[in-house]
């Protein structure tokens, strides 16, 4: 079995249908992804909405997926070509064991 690493993926909410619809229409399909609501913290407000800039935090949502080191290279290209945004940012760690209970 190869080995296997989280790809984890922060972007606005206003991306979240680009960024889904790039993951579900992936070919070869990928096995899944979960997508969290999250807010973001940073130094930098300048895309903030005013209510954000007053709360502090900004609305993100967050994607994660468990594959294999060659199949996050293939997401991350595909990403690029079709949302390409500084506004997502991407990284990886590694997972030790993944499977079900069931």
């Amino acid at each position: 079995m190869p080995s296997l690493y989280c790809l984890h993926l922060v972007f606005p909410a206003t991306l979240e249908d680009a960024v889904s619809a790039a993951l579900i229409e992936h070919e070869p399909p990928l096995p899944g992804f979960t997508l969290l609501r999250a807010e973001g913290h940073s130094n930098d407000f300048s895309q903030a909405s005013p209510d954000e800039r007053v709360r502090g935090r900004i609305a993100r949502r967050m994607i994660l997926m468990v594959l294999s080191q060659e199949t996050i290279g293939a997401v991350i290209a595909a990403l690029r070509e079709r949302v390409r945004s500084e506004n997502v940012v991407w990284w990886t760690t590694h997972v030790g064991e993944f499977g079900r209970l069931g």
